[in-house]
């Protein structure tokens, strides 16, 4: 499953997902990821999440960040849900090349079990029509 916590900048996405995340992860049986642009948030979640400061590696491309996500879930085997603030920075990405990334995430996330829950500088509107079909809360 992907979510995906849509708002321009300044909406609340980040103070949000962080609510969301520490939520989660106290019912959770397996682990939990935050992949963020940096190490800011250290001290907001929970100690039982796990951050990874996704600049600190030479991911120059949504390919690479692909792989990158690919190598947590295959080290990992029991990760449950991954969080990503700044979605489009993370990955690369522009407004407009979200739709496929929302495929590869489904796909991803049907054939491993994890859940993908995405904070998106974007308007819900301005989603592609794939991103409506997943779970999208608007700020």
């Amino acid at each position: 499953m992907v979510q995906i916590i849509a708002g321009r900048k300044g909406k609340g996405k980040t103070k949000f997902l962080l609510e969301k995340v520490n939520s989660a992860v106290k019912e959770a049986h397996g682990t939990i990821v935050y992949l963020d642009k940096n190490t800011q948030h250290m001290y907001d979640l929970s100690n039982r999440v796990r951050l990874i400061d996704v600049f600190k590696y030479p991911i120059h491309s949504y390919e690479a960040f692909l792989g990158f996500i690919c190598g947590i879930i295959s080290q990992d085997h029991d990760l449950e849900q991954v969080y990503m603030d700044a979605f489009l920075k993370l990955s690369n990405l522009n407004g407009n090349e979200i739709e496929r990334a929302v495929d590869d995430l489904v796909a991803i996330s049907e054939k491993y079990g994890v859940e993908f829950i995405l904070s998106v500088s974007e308007d819900k509107e301005n989603l592609p029509a794939n991103a409506q079909e997943c779970t999208v809360i608007a700020l």
